[in-house]
């Protein structure tokens, strides 16, 4: 069975691996390329945006069950992660554009930001599933809603 949650961490992995092949390919002179790695990481973040609101209108608030040194990193991790995350939509946007519509001056002007906060909030997408999910699960069942296939039971 696969979480949603663990969907969600997915897509913010390939995302990852997307950017990081985009921005091997542009150092690489690969325009055609790099093109291609970011219009599939800004739909992958898109596809993982639209899970996580259903997922979260569906599930609610998951409380964090690490207890010591480890709850501050969490949420410290959390919190740049969740600033950076509402931040980094306008600046993709206007990154896209400024390539869309070719001024690729000021597109990698905005890109030198866009692209490390992307990357960032992605990675830590993972980390904070890992820490929330894994090392620190809830030890409510219900916290986590599996997708399940149509002929599978219930």
């Amino acid at each position: 069975m696969f979480s949603h949650a663990a969907l969600n961490a997915s897509l913010n992995g390939i995302s990852a691996v997307l950017l990081a092949g985009g921005y091997l390919a542009i150092r690489r002179g690969k325009r055609e390329v790099h093109k291609r790695f970011m219009i599939s990481a800004f739909i992958v973040s898109c596809a993982f945006l639209v899970s996580y609101l259903v997922y979260h209108y569906r599930v609610g608030h998951v409380p964090f069950g690490g207890h010591g040194w480890i709850r501050p990193v969490y949420f410290t991790l959390l919190i740049s992660h969740t600033i950076l995350a509402v931040v980094i939509v306008p600046l993709i946007l206007v990154t896209l554009r400024k390539a869309w519509t070719e001024r690729f001056d000021k597109h990698r002007a905005i890109a030198r930001w866009t692209l490390p906060l992307w990357f960032y909030v992605s990675v830590t997408g993972v980390i904070v599933y890992v820490l929330l999910y894994q090392v620190y699960a809830p030890s409510d069942a219900h916290s986590s809603v599996a997708i399940t296939s149509p002929s599978s039971p219930r």
